[in-house]
């Protein structure tokens, strides 16, 4: 780790892992009109209000789930409703507000 990686929001370092790890999926739990107003990019949206049927979108539950919100609030909920359904490799980036890469509209 680099003297400067400290300072660096952990969502930034988060997606850089995230991009890194093969087979990987970034997770957005952040409500569709907040997805469409701006995300990180590679971000697949399943709102947490829906995490349920996350299993529709991602079967395997082995994958290497990244998951990010607004603040972390809801990604923390979210990782741990992933948790209760089986997934087994799951982190929380926390929230956008706080990334400093590029997002996509």
């Amino acid at each position: 780790m680099a003297l400067f990686d400290f300072f660096r929001p952990k969502i930034d370092s988060g997606v850089d892992e995230y991009a890194a790890t093969p087979g990987a999926v970034l997770l957005d739990v952040r409500s569709p009109g907040e997805f469409r107003r701006g995300r990180i990019p590679g971000s697949t949206n399943v709102p947490l209000q829906n995490i349920d049927v996350v299993e529709d979108v991602i079967a395997d539950k082995q994958v290497p789930l990244f998951v990010y919100c607004h603040s972390g609030s809801r990604s923390s909920r979210a990782v741990g409703a992933l948790m209760d359904m089986g997934f087994t490799n799951v982190r929380n980036l926390g929230g956008i507000a706080a990334y400093t890469g590029a997002v996509e509209v």
